[in-house]
């Protein structure tokens, strides 16, 4: 695995900082999956969990597209790429004859609306989150997103260590 994640500034202005923070983590689900076969890539964790890598790319694929279509954006939105109300872990569950290529392609194209969404935004600016009806503001959704790609790159790395036995930060 070739480490060219872009380093998060040590000062920043607060935007910068999350900004770069959140581009981190998101090459870093991308640095966990470099170099491995599509059938690595729907290798499950341990029973009875359905979590692999090309869950978590589809999944975050689907979180990308709540927080910035769906509430920053307020498109309106039912279901996601991956999953629908019937089927409410599909990003997870259905993996097994998933295209690879499309999940990293719409996820890729997910982070990059995410960005141009962001771009329009000031920290402070708010849209309505609808399960919660409640406000929540652009720095509230990019502290979330680096929380979730956190969480989500911790099991990637576990799963990756199981893989093929590599690890890194």
């Amino acid at each position: 695995m070739t480490d060219d994640r872009p380093d998060p500034p040590l000062e920043a202005p607060e935007r910068e900082m999350l900004d770069s923070w959140l581009d981190f983590h998101r090459a870093t689900l991308a640095w966990k999956c470099e170099g491995l076969s599509d059938a690595q890539l729907r290798e499950r964790a341990v029973p009875p969990s359905t979590m692999s890598l090309l869950g978590l790319v589809r999944h975050m694929a689907d979180v990308e597209l709540n927080w910035f279509r769906r509430v920053l954006s307020a498109e309106a939105i039912v279901g996601g790429h991956f999953w629908n109300p019937e089927n409410k872990d599909g990003d997870f569950d259905d993996v097994d004859d998933a295209s690879v290529e499309e999940a990293f392609a719409t996820w890729r194209d997910e982070c990059d609306n995410a960005r141009t969404v962001a771009a329009r935004m000031q920290l402070d600016d708010t849209a309505l989150q609808a399960r919660r009806n409640e406000q929540v503001s652009l720095r509230w959704v990019l502290v979330h997103m680096i929380e979730e790609y956190a969480r989500h790159n911790g099991h990637a790395d576990l799963l990756r260590q199981r893989i093929d036995g590599s690890t890194g930060d």
